[in-house]
C-alpha cells in the first residue's frame, strides 16, 4: 500500500547516477549540491542520541555527499524513505539503524550529526527521517529525508573503498595531499522550470558572508541558468528580491536584503552582460517569512534571495 500511496501523489522515479547505489529519486527532485572526496571521513550515526551524544562508527574512503529538493509537502518522511531503504537493501546493504524524529532524539539527533549547511539542506526538527547502512567493511551510506512546510530534502552521505591509486601524490604536485582532493558542485537544473511555473524561485546556492551584503565569487550554478534564460528570452525581465530572518530591526533588515539583491542583479549585469534595465532590486527584510523565525531551520529557511519574473 505504501508504493500505490507514493505512486498516486505522481512521485515516478528517475535514476540517480554516480554512487555506488544506484538509487531512484522523484521525479521532480532537483539537486542542490553534490561533493566528492576522493579521500576523506565520515563519523556514521549508529544508533538514537543517548548520554549526551550520537553513537559513531569511524570511517574512512571515498566520500560523496549529495542533498536533494522536492518542492510541495503532500508526503511523509515514511513514504520518501521507504522506496529509498529497499532499493539500500536491494543492492546488498544490511540496515544499522533506522529513526524518525522522536526516536532519534529530536533536535539533539539533528544537531549531533553532519548536515549540509543551509541552504543546501533543510531539517524540520520535528518532521525528518534517519536511515544508515552498511556493506562489508568498507562502504556505507546514510539517508536523511525531513518534510518542511513548502518541500521535501534528502542528504546522501555514501562511503566507498579508499583508491588509494587516485590518491597518491604525483611529483608534480607535492603540496597537494589527499585528503585535499575534492571536487564541490552546486546545481539546481529545475530551477527554470519552476522559475516558469510558479513565477519565483529561490536562487538556493549563493552565499554571502553573515551580516554581509557581499555576493561570494561563485560561480553559482542558479544564476549562470538564470542568465541563459534571459539570453534566450530578450524581452523577459526580472526583479531580484532579498530577504532575512527576523534579527535586528525591520529597517536594517530592509537594507541588507536590498543590498544583497542588488549584489546578486550587479553580477548579472557584469559577470554575463544582461541590460540593467531587465533586472530590479528590491529588498523586503523579514516581511516574507517562507518559514517561522522561532527555529534555527526557519530563519536559515527565510535568509534568501528569490528571482521573480516580471510582465513583458
Amino acid at each position: 500500500m505504501i508504493r500505490i500511496a507514493i505512486f498516486s501523489l505522481g512521485l515516478t522515479l528517475m535514476p540517480l547516477m554516480a554512487l555506488a547505489v544506484d538509487l531512484s529519486l522523484p521525479s521532480g527532485a532537483h539537486q542542490l549540491s553534490n561533493r566528492v572526496s576522493l579521500m576523506d571521513s565520515y563519523n556514521l550515526p549508529t544508533g538514537p542520541f543517548a548520554d549526551g551524544k550520537v553513537p559513531i562508527r569511524p570511517l574512512e574512503g571515498q566520500l560523496d555527499r549529495q542533498t536533494w529538493r522536492m518542492d510541495g509537502s503532500a508526503v511523509t518522511t515514511l513514504q520518501l524513505m521507504t522506496p529509498l531503504r529497499e532499493q539500500v537493501e536491494a543492492a546488498g546493504f544490511s540496515l544499522l539503524f533506522e529513526c524518525w524524529d522522536e526516536t532519534c532524539g529530536g533536535f539533539d539527533f539533528r544537531f549531533d550529526i553532519e548536515i549540509a549547511p543551509a541552504p543546501d539542506m533543510f531539517v524540520n526538527v520535528r518532521n525528518y527521517r534517519f536511515l544508515s547502512a552498511v556493506k562489508g567493511g568498507d562502504e556505507a551510506i546514510s539517508l536523511l529525508v525531513s518534510v518542511n512546510r513548502n518541500a521535501a530534502y534528502l542528504q546522501i552521505i555514501q562511503v566507498g573503498p579508499l583508491d588509494r591509486d587516485a590518491t597518491q601524490i604525483r611529483p608534480d604536485q607535492p603540496n597537494i595531499a589527499p585528503h585535499q582532493v575534492e571536487i564541490a558542485v552546486h546545481a539546481d537544473t529545475g530551477l527554470i522550470e519552476m522559475l516558469k511555473q510558479n513565477g519565483h524561485v529561490v536562487l538556493n546556492d549563493l552565499v554571502f558572508k553573515t551580516g554581509e551584503a557581499r555576493l561570494d565569487e561563485g560561480p553559482f550554478a542558479s544564476l549562470a541558468l538564470l542568465a541563459g534564460y534571459l539570453a534566450e528570452n530578450p524581452a523577459q525581465r526580472v526583479a531580484v528580491v532579498g530577504h532575512t530572518d527576523s534579527t535586528g530591526s525591520l529597517d536594517t533588515n530592509i537594507v541588507l536584503s536590498k543590498h544583497r539583491a542588488a549584489a546578486v542583479r550587479e553580477r548579472l549585469i557584469d559577470g554575463y552582460k544582461i541590460d540593467p534595465k531587465r533586472i530590479q532590486a528590491e529588498g523586503m527584510g523579514y516581511l516574507a517569512p517562507i518559514a517561522s523565525n522561532l527555529s534555527a531551520e526557519g530563519r536559515d529557511a527565510n535568509r534568501r534571495v528569490e528571482v521573480i519574473l516580471l510582465s513583458q
